[in-house]
């Protein structure tokens, strides 16, 4: 078999074999096959596409490329979640322990921020001593002594979808819904889990710009994971405004906390109560009514906020900052930024605001850059809100007072007022399962 072949077949719009998808796949990784004959086939599927079997079994394929995950050792079901990324979106520090309160395993692997995008792991290690990283022992330990525990990706899971992801991010092959599809769920394939909710970000401050494509993304990675033998589903969310107010490492650990107690934001609290109960309803908790339910009444009764701190004290963090949010470590700097006209906040660029967070410090630019947790932005005023000049719109938070010239250029550009009123999308759009698609 040449790669040569491989490579044109895909161009003349052919379906690859099993066969061929696990040569390409092996000699990527061992090295045999060079970057720029990847390359041309990453372009090829991009501009030819792939069939529902094909993504599914060049996904199986990735997974296998690295370490499987055998979770058999946690007794019951265990459930995952994967967002596409957003801003704001803190959502897996609030409904996994929910999830974990309402008596299902939560043993789930959870990336960095890169961009726009923020990442779990590093908002949990914001957290003072939190370890993200755990021997499998350890793990395994924790999720079935307490029920829940959050950690870092394993350096050798899916290593096939760590090289092909470098490779489209410099070719021009990112979007793609197969490409994306097959990155994804390789690493939810392998980490394990019975059951998988996806949550799909839709919008300006998402991979996916609109609905229609982000159920396109969804419908796939459901299609791969019944292929898999795995129960899959998928909920479109919007990303054209960030998620509740709070953009930043220890600022999105406090809001979390705020929904737990009952008390977050009416946005990132509903999105979060939907998705929780989904979750359960994948795991055979009961009807999605009941589900919402258990939701609701794990908040209300506190079990889920002490879930939470159980997960944080057996991973080393000092639990004392969620319980008091002012021992946090603080920016040295703060600056308000206020309204320079009036009128209805008619949109955000929801990713030109998280870029904006970036430069102030919250965020990674490049994969080995530190970020400082205390940085970032809370919001005052949102998409939807009337604002009158010299209203606070936002206060800014920095280590460095030179960051606020350039992040504040890049706020305000991201904001559209206008003299109407908009009308804002639902915060749930979609269901994605594989009965078909549910739109709200």
């Amino acid at each position: 078999m040449r790669m040569f072949d491989v490579i044109a077949k895909k161009r003349d719009g052919e379906t690859l074999s099993k066969e061929e998808l696990q040569f390409v796949i092996d000699g990527y990784v061992s090295g045999q096959i060079p970057d720029y004959q990847m390359s041309a086939l990453l372009m090829a599927i991009y501009l030819r596409g792939m069939t529902d079997q094909e993504t599914a079994q060049l996904t199986d394929i990735m997974a296998h490329s690295g370490d499987m995950v055998d979770l058999s050792a946690i007794h019951g079901i265990k459930v995952d979640k994967h967002s596409t990324g957003g801003v704001g979106d803190k959502t897996t520090l609030v409904i996994t322990p929910i999830v974990a309160a309402c008596g299902v395993k939560i043993a789930k692997m959870s990336g960095r921020g890169l961009g726009h995008t923020g990442g779990t792991v590093d908002k949990m290690e914001s957290v003072p001593g939190t370890r993200t990283s755990l021997d499998r022992q350890e793990f395994f330990d924790q999720v079935n002594r307490i029920g829940i525990s959050v950690i870092g990706q394993s350096g050798n899971l899916a290593p096939a979808d760590k090289k092909i992801y470098a490779l489209r991010d410099v070719t021009a092959t990112i979007g793609c819904v197969p490409l994306i599809a097959s990155s994804i769920m390789s690493k939810k394939l392998a980490a394990g889990s019975d059951c998988i909710l996806l949550d799909v970000k839709t919008g300006n401050g998402a991979f996916m710009k609109t609905l229609d494509g982000s159920i396109q993304l969804a419908q796939a990675m459901v299609a791969i994971g019944a292929h898999n033998g795995r129960k899959v589903a998928a909920l479109i969310t919007d990303m054209d405004t960030p998620l509740g107010y709070n953009i930043g490492n220890s600022l999105e650990v406090i809001e979390s906390v705020e929904v737990l107690k009952g008390r977050g934001p009416a946005d990132l609290t509903e999105v979060c109560y939907q998705l929780a109960a989904n979750m359960l309803l994948l795991a055979g908790k009961g009807t999605l009514a009941e589900c919402r339910k258990m939701v609701e009444e794990a908040v209300a009764s506190g079990a889920a906020y002490e879930k939470l701190k159980q997960m944080f004290a057996a991973q080393g963090g000092d639990v004392s900052v969620l319980d008091d949010p002012d021992k946090f470590a603080k920016a040295k700097y703060s600056r308000e930024i206020r309204a320079d006209q009036s009128g209805w906040l008619y949109a955000t660029n929801t990713e030109m605001i998280g870029n904006a967070s970036v430069l102030l410090g919250a965020g990674r630019i490049k994969k080995e850059d530190t970020i400082d947790f205390a940085a970032g932005i809370v919001l005052h005023k949102k998409a939807g809100d009337r604002v009158e000049k010299g209203d606070l719109l936002a206060t800014f938070y920095a280590e460095d007072e030179g960051k606020f010239a350039s992040a504040e250029e890049m706020y305000r550009g991201a904001l559209t007022f206008r003299d109407e009123k908009p009308v804002l999308p639902e915060l749930v759009m979609a269901r994605v399962t594989e009965e078909g698609v549910e739109r709200f």
